[in-house]
C-alpha cells in the first residue's frame, strides 16, 4: 500500500485537508448489521464538588497512589447502587 504522507500530519493540518483528500478505503461501511448490534452508551459525567472527608479516609485512598479520586468515586458509586437497589 502506497503511503500518501511520509510523515505524520498534525490535527490542525488534517483539519485543513478537503474531505476527498482523506483516504477512507480501509474503513468498513456501517451496514444494517452493525446498527442492529449497536448499543447507545450515555456518558456518565462527573461533577466537581467540594466534599469534606476525614483525614484518615483521604490519606488511606492517597496511600494507594495516583487515581485516588477515581477510587473514592467508585466506592461512593457502589454504595449509591445499593441504596437504589434497596440494599
Amino acid at each position: 500500500m502506497k503511503k500518501r504522507y511520509e510523515t505524520e500530519i498534525s490535527p490542525a493540518d488534517l483539519a485543513e485537508l478537503p474531505d476527498d483528500a482523506i483516504g477512507t478505503s480501509d474503513i468498513p461501511e456501517l451496514d444494517d448489521a452493525f446498527w442492529e448490534n449497536a448499543v447507545l452508551v450515555e456518558p456518565n459525567l462527573t461533577q466537581p464538588v467540594t466534599l469534606r472527608v476525614k483525614k484518615s479516609v483521604l490519606e488511606a485512598f492517597k496511600a494507594e497512589g495516583k487515581g485516588y479520586q477515581t477510587r473514592m468515586n467508585a466506592v461512593l458509586e457502589s454504595y449509591a447502587r445499593t441504596l437504589k437497589n434497596g440494599r
